[in-house]
């Protein structure tokens, strides 16, 4: 895919915000580089606008919206998110499929949701979850850190007759768990590479003093830390989740969301809280079509984020930012979990209760590390002996798990970046789109004139985008207007209603008979006006509604 910028390495601040800037400045009838908030750390929060200027407004046309690394460390999930921006102004006036979809909509993009985390994560060893700032830290434990200086935080392997791993005798440099009857022998504790705080007798894996997790932070669904950790104090909390939250709300003609995260490989659809069977029917089917467009550009499986992904549905994960857009703004959000080692190693995850069961769970990471091992030796290391400040002779060893399990090498990157943009381009184009069908004038007796108009939507979703957001009283209506002449009949400015999308088409085949249309998706609608006007006088009608854009049509009488 022609874009102007290589997708072979993961770019820092200073790089991505030259690359936006350049997008900005290289296009701008196209591209509109906007601060969408400062961070603590202050750094910014970006945001570009992607559309055809000339052709409308960006609040007339339907929205699309596009982000990643709500997660510090899902950094894939930002250069997927800049490779769809660049492949869309690159190749805008050559392809026809770019040209048309920066005519007629608008993209929104966030590539980096947390540059303050994402820069903390680039720049050193360490992994966190979303910001560089301190929440509610814990004293205690072995904390991370790189002691031998090789610029990774690897495995950390200490002889003790307490352990329980031992080295696997069939598998060299592999470990497996001792036997329950099993009292002689070499055994060992396996922590983070690091240095122990407090009790050295005791030991655990310290909590990272940077605990903040932004996508348990949003209002539906929040609960506090005895819940849910990284919640934060209240929800929205931080600027950075108050900013995505702010910049939906102030973009009404936002009709569909990709949330990009890592890893597994998966296409997660709503709804988050509850499961799909409560769901419309019809909102379910269409968010599994588009569902499978994921799996045919990325190769990844689609899921149900409840029914499927949530491994605890009593104390399930939520306060998410696809939840809130679903449940509060009936916005079909897809969260796109990128790069899948495991399904690559051979060992694809068991997604629900049974991926915490360790005989499988060490199958898999065994299997990974040798993928790792043949794949991206530069991310691997043989156990190594160090002498350990405090325990003495250990051994370091392992693989860099931030490139290799987290995010991909960097020779994976940009096939992972394709993909998505293609799926991008796809869904987006599932956007409700208004248009007027016809627009006609018959003159029933002098001077009066009857004004026919057939407004109708071509996209795929309905200009409700869903009958959740009917439910939840956020759908508008599509209005109809009219100007020119004396309105003698009907409104100057009427709703009509929401129109279908082709998703709610109902087909199927025969029984041993043919395939056939049921019934066609009630996508249109005639409106009928009586205005007073004399012969040359132009008609112009109108249809607008914020999800599905606006649409023009006029008649010389």
């Amino acid at each position: 895919m022609k874009t102007t910028f290589t997708y072979d390495h993961y770019v820092k601040y200073d790089e991505l915000q030259s690359d936006l800037q350049f997008f900005a400045d290289t296009y701008p009838d196209l591209c509109t580089l906007e601060v969408n908030c400062v961070t603590p750390g202050g750094r910014n929060q970006y945001v570009i606008t992607l559309t055809n200027k000339k052709t409308g407004e960006a609040l007339t046309k339907p929205g699309w919206y596009l982000d990643g690394n709500i997660h510090a460390g899902e950094v894939t999930s930002s250069m997927c998110a800049l490779h769809t921006a660049d492949y869309l102004l690159t190749n805008y006036g050559t392809d026809d499929t770019c040209t048309k979809l920066l005519d007629t909509m608008t993209v929104y993009i966030i590539p980096r949701v947390t540059p303050d985390g994402a820069e903390r994560y680039l720049n050193t060893p360490v992994t966190l979850r979303s910001a560089d700032r301190t929440y509610r830290p814990e004293e205690g434990g072995i904390r991370g850190e790189d002691l031998d200086g090789d610029g990774v935080i690897r495995m950390m392997r200490i002889p003790t007759p307490y352990g329980a791993w031992k080295k696997d005798p069939e598998n060299a440099g592999s470990m497996i768990l001792r036997d329950p009857g099993e009292t002689e022998g070499e055994f060992y504790d396996i922590y983070p590479e690091g240095m122990p705080e407090g009790d050295e007798e005791n030991l655990k894996e310290a909590r990272s003093p940077w605990g903040l997790d932004f996508n348990r932070n949003f209002p539906y669904g929040w609960f506090a830390e005895y819940r849910q950790s990284g919640a934060g104090d209240y929800p929205l909390s931080n600027p950075e989740t108050k900013a995505l939250v702010d910049f939906v709300i102030s973009h009404p003609n936002i009709g569909g969301a990709a949330i990009g995260h890592t890893s597994g490989g998966l296409v997660l659809y709503p709804p988050g809280t509850r499961p799909a069977k409560s769901a419309f029917p019809d909102d379910i089917k269409a968010f599994k079509a588009i569902a499978e467009m994921g799996k045919q550009e990325l190769g990844y499986k689609p899921m149900n984020i409840f029914d499927s992904f949530m491994t605890d549905q009593e104390e399930f994960d939520s306060g998410a930012f696809d939840d809130w857009c679903f449940q509060t703004k009936g916005i079909p959000a897809y969260t796109i979990e990128f790069w899948d080692l495991a399904t690559r190693a051979g060992v694809p995850e068991d997604w629900g209760p049974e991926m915490f069961e360790l005989t499988k769970g060490l199958q898999r990471f065994n299997a990974c590390m040798k993928w790792v091992k043949e794949n991206a030796p530069q991310y691997y290391s043989d156990w190594q002996e160090f002498d350990h400040p405090v325990f003495g002779k250990v051994e370091l060893g392992g693989f860099n798990y931030k490139w290799t399990h987290q995010n991909p090498p960097e020779n994976f990157l940009q096939e992972e970046c394709e993909k998505d943009t293609r799926f991008n381009i796809r869904f987006a184009r599932a956007m409700p789109r208004l248009v007027i069908d016809t627009l006609k004038a018959e003159e029933k007796e002098p001077g009066i004139f009857e004004i026919t108009a057939v407004v109708g939507n071509l996209g795929y979703l309905p200009t409700n985008l869903s009958d959740e957001a009917i439910k939840i009283k956020e759908a508008k209506e599509v209005k109809a207007c009219i100007s020119g002449g004396t309105l003698l009949t009907g409104k100057a400015e009427c709703e009509i209603g929401h129109l279908s999308g082709y998703s709610r088409t109902d087909t199927g085949i025969h029984y041993y008979g043919n395939i056939s249309t049921f019934a066609n998706a009630r996508a249109r609608k005639r409106v009928t006006w009586m205005v007073k006007a004399q012969k040359g006088d132009t008609i112009t009608v109108k249809a607008a509604q914020e999800k599905a854009g606006t649409a023009e049509k006029s008649i010389i009488l």
